[in-house]
């Protein structure tokens, strides 16, 4: 049993409850709770409360702010229920009192050191602190998910779902759908195929798997090479190393599969390699696939199709439909009919080089020459190398208006061999990155879905930005910067209104809610990670925290 340090002195009274199928179906519905990632289980990232506002943000001031004793980076994003503030990373599992920020209980996360070998960025937790049934859900680096208890922080239960030593890692914060713990999984980088699985968060026991890649004889497996490469589905990727979203009423969890591996399409013979870079429609009781759709076939630029969807009810020609939105690693705004998987639209949002469009009848990317150069030998420039890089943005379903953190950057590949060594790395490709130079290296856009109109745009110019977007009923938009500094923009505009400068780099997205009358947002502070460490280099000072703002009370 792992040591679990306790506050006792504090006798507080405001330990959660237990929390119930209804708290996730309420989401942002119950502003004083944060219990889903993304605000609600369709990950819209809008809150209604309006309390803060662009008239008066300038006010805003912190409340307080807590250490979370990390230097691996904060990717997650804070859960609040029941006046208790639940906070994740790599290294810790944090109870804070949501009123004083005083430490309620933390827990240390135990795990083989030698797994960082294969987590690569260190060991980082995406998401929130899942919380239900008076247990807070979790995962560790080293392949294991564990449950706590949420008054005290004890361990429940602990079962290992993988062996990091084939590369896979656990860096996802798992979800509870329809009663079922749906967990992922890492390792699109290395030698792993990729899964999705049901447990009973009440035992920990699995209770199916659902592999991204079909073994010979499955549906799909047709898509992979079995001549000159008979194993590669073994080693194939489609990890499933961010968010899922969950829909109620069609009873449908929504998970993107990451990249092909090799990102060398010669080790698959240039096969379309499902269901990688897909996003995945799937049963949470039993992981039946109901359909799916491949973002990106034969994937062979890293782009995955992991980053997480937004689920919205909108009209189209006056009929009601059901769709799903993504703004694609691949630079692509896509627009999905969520009941069936249909395709929609697809629109760049920002340069895009490597597909002149989307085809909309085939659903599939019009390619340009940059692939075949690159499988000439040729060294060549992809536009984008990211499009938007891991990070939740918001959609407005008032303003039906996607905010998306959106890079300006080429990623410069060559396809090289790809040396094989079990949960090693296995790319094939080297890279590097570049900036257009003169132009921006980012931007803040605010974008129709369904048209691709780009409303506004706002440059970035001091460093990419990789944090999550938050927007509210008071017309702003919440997000951070590399550099530190959290900010508040125009919803309307995208003019920075009001900042804060943190202790070190955001990478994770911001939250509202309502306590006692009186609206707060929060976030989590601390660069960390392959991408975020690779471009602020030595910048930027490590160390995570979390800090709470509101605006000041009157007298």
């Amino acid at each position: 049993m792992k040591k679990v340090l306790l506050m006792s002195m504090l006798g507080l009274s405001i330990l959660a409850n237990a929390q119930t199928n209804n708290d996730l179906l309420i989401g942002s519905k119950n502003p004083e709770n944060v219990v889903n990632f993304g605000l609600g289980y369709d990950l819209k990232m809008f809150s209604s409360l309006k309390q803060i506002n662009k008239k008066n943000v300038k006010q805003l001031v912190p409340v307080w702010s807590s250490s979370v004793s990390n230097e691996m980076g904060e990717h997650s994003q804070p859960t609040v229920f029941d006046g208790v503030m639940y906070v994740v990373n790599g290294n810790w599992t944090f109870a804070f009192d949501l009123e004083t920020g005083r430490q309620i209980w933390r827990t240390p996360v135990q795990y083989e050191r030698a797994a960082l070998r294969v987590a690569g960025g260190g060991a980082l937790m995406r998401g929130p602190a899942t919380i239900y049934s008076g247990k807070l859900f979790r995962q560790s680096v080293d392949d294991h998910l564990m449950a706590l208890d949420m008054k005290t922080g004890k361990e429940i239960w602990k079962t290992k779902f993988a062996d990091w030593k084939d590369g896979t890692k656990g860096v996802i914060a798992p979800m509870i759908a329809n009663g079922v713990l749906i967990s992922g999984m890492g390792g699109s980088d290395t030698t792993a195929r990729g899964f999705i699985e049901g447990y009973d968060p009440e035992t920990g026991k699995q209770l199916w798997r659902t592999y991204t890649i079909p073994a010979p004889g499955e549906p799909g497996s047709e898509t992979w090479p079995t001549k000159n490469r008979p194993d590669a589905w073994k080693y194939g990727g489609g990890s499933t190393w961010q968010y899922a979203n969950y829909d109620p009423q069609l009873d449908l969890i929504y998970i993107g599969t990451g990249n092909a591996e090799p990102y060398n399409p010669e080790y698959r013979d240039g096969t379309d390699g499902l269901y990688t870079s897909s996003i995945l429609a799937l049963r949470p009781k039993t992981g039946e696939m109901v359909w799916f759709y491949q973002y990106v076939p034969n994937d062979s630029y890293d782009f995955d199709s992991t980053a997480e969807s937004i689920l919205a009810d909108v009209k189209i020609n006056g009929e009601d439909r059901k769709i799903l939105i993504n703004a694609h690693k691949n630079g692509f705004l896509y627009v999905l009919d969520r009941t069936n998987g249909k395709l929609l639209s697809a629109k760049p949002y920002v340069k895009v080089n490597w597909a002149s469009e989307i085809d909309l009848k085939t659903g599939r990317p019009v390619l340009t020459d940059i692939l075949s150069r690159a499988m000439s030998g040729e060294t060549v420039d992809v536009y984008p190398s990211r499009g938007t890089n891991a990070v939740l943005n918001a959609y407005n379903p008032k303003k039906n208006l996607m905010y998306i953190n959106a890079w300006n950057q080429a990623r410069v590949m060559k396809y090289v061999k790809a040396e094989f060594n079990l949960g090693s790395d296995y790319t094939g490709v080297q890279s590097g990155y570049k900036t257009p130079a003169g132009e921006p290296l980012g931007f803040f856009k605010a974008v129709e879905p369904l048209s691709g109109k780009v409303v506004w745009s706002a440059p970035v110019t001091d460093m990419f930005n990789s944090a999550g977007v938050l927007a509210t009923d008071g017309d702003l938009l919440f997000t951070g910067k590399l550099t530190g500094e959290f900010i508040a923009l125009d919803q309307d505009s995208g003019k920075q209104l009001w900042q804060y400068k943190t202790g070190s780099g955001i990478n994770a997205p911001p939250i509202t809610y309502s306590y006692k009358g009186r609206q707060y947002v929060a976030i989590l502070s601390g660069i960390g990670g392959s991408n975020p460490k690779r471009f602020a280099g030595d910048k930027v000072p490590t160390g995570g925290s979390v800090t709470v703002f509101a605006l000041p009370l009157k007298n």
